[in-house]
Order: structure tokens, then C-alpha cells, then sequence
């Protein structure tokens, strides 16, 4: 497993608007996981969930404290679920692929969303990359794109934005919202 891990923190408030002029807003979001392949893609110390948090001599030995992934069977499950997510979303909101201004995958793997971008027809410029900068910085990738988006003047009022991801546990999600 060759993965550059980035260090990076972010977070996007949420919070109720009663304004009816406002339009920002959530619009849809589906979740997914396949448990049974959590061990596909995880870490399994510390914080695999159902074995001890404790990282002993024995568990250092075994090299069990480092990242594991099974390569191929990620990467074939991330570019069919991120896609599949990505429709089941926009159609629940009523909307198609050209409506969305702009879509951030979660920057695990450059290779995964230029193909996921490909397999949709998405031009690069609605798609947002930063891994080439910072890495792979986990839940916080998603977050640090939007601030990026904010900052490049690329999320005027009324932007519709699609952010979906692929990760451990075997989880994958898109959301869809307007700004």
C-alpha cells in the first residue's frame, strides 16, 4: 500500500434557515456501506472498533498498526459506488449531472476520480483536485475543497455542489447542496 497521507483539518457548518429568499441549502444525501469488506481498506489499530485500542509489542511485530488495502478491489468498487451514488443523489433531487456547477470527490486517489470524472463526462473544470498539494487528508479532504471553492470566488450564491466520497469501513456517500 503506497498512500501519502496528508495532514489537514476542516469542517463546514450546518445550520437551520428560515429565510425564503435564501435558497442555500441541502437538497439530498444517500449513505452507503458494505461492512463485509471493512477489511478491504481499514486500519485495523488503533481504531478498527472490535479489537483492543491498545497497540502492544505482538501487534508492532505483525505490522498490524499500519494502513491495508487490497488495492484493485477498492479502486474497482470506488469508481462503480461513487458513480451510483452520485446518480442516486442528483436523481432524488430532481436533478441531472449538467445542473451541478461543481463536484469535489474526496482526494484519496487521483487516479479514482479522474476515472469517476471520465466515466461521467464531468469537464475537469467543474472538478476541484488538491491532492497534488496536501495528500490524502482523510474526512477533512471534502472540507478543504469547499474552503478552496470559497476562496477561488467558485461558490457564488445559487452554486450547486456535489461532493462525494469513497473510504475505510467500506462507506461511500454523495451529498448535494446549494449555496
Amino acid at each position: 500500500m503506497a498512500v501519502l497521507f496528508g495532514d489537514g483539518a476542516g469542517a463546514v457548518v450546518v445550520e437551520a434557515n428560515e429565510d425564503p429568499d435564501d435558497a442555500a441549502s441541502i437538497l439530498e444525501c444517500r449513505i452507503h456501506a458494505q461492512g463485509e469488506f471493512a477489511e478491504k481498506l481499514w486500519l485495523e489499530f488503533p481504531s478498527s472498533g472490535h479489537k483492543p485500542v491498545r497497540i502492544d509489542a505482538e501487534v508492532m511485530a505483525q505490522r498490524r498498526h499500519f494502513p491495508r488495502m487490497e488495492g484493485r478491489f477498492v479502486f474497482k468498487h470506488a469508481v462503480t459506488r461513487m458513480p451510483e451514488v452520485l446518480h442516486q443523489t442528483l436523481s432524488s433531487a430532481s436533478l441531472k449531472l449538467e445542473d451541478v456547477d461543481l463536484f469535489l470527490f474526496h482526494q484519496a486517489n487521483l487516479r479514482i476520480n479522474e476515472y469517476v470524472a471520465g466515466q461521467l463526462g464531468i469537464p475537469a473544470e467543474k472538478c476541484l483536485s488538491n491532492i497534488q498539494r496536501y495528500g490524502n487528508c482523510s474526512a477533512a479532504s471534502i472540507p478543504i475543497l469547499l474552503a478552496e471553492a470559497a476562496a477561488e470566488g467558485r461558490l457564488s450564491p445559487g452554486a450547486l455542489v456535489c461532493m462525494t466520497a469513497f473510504g475505510s469501513g467500506f462507506s461511500w456517500g454523495s451529498v448535494v447542496a446549494r449555496f
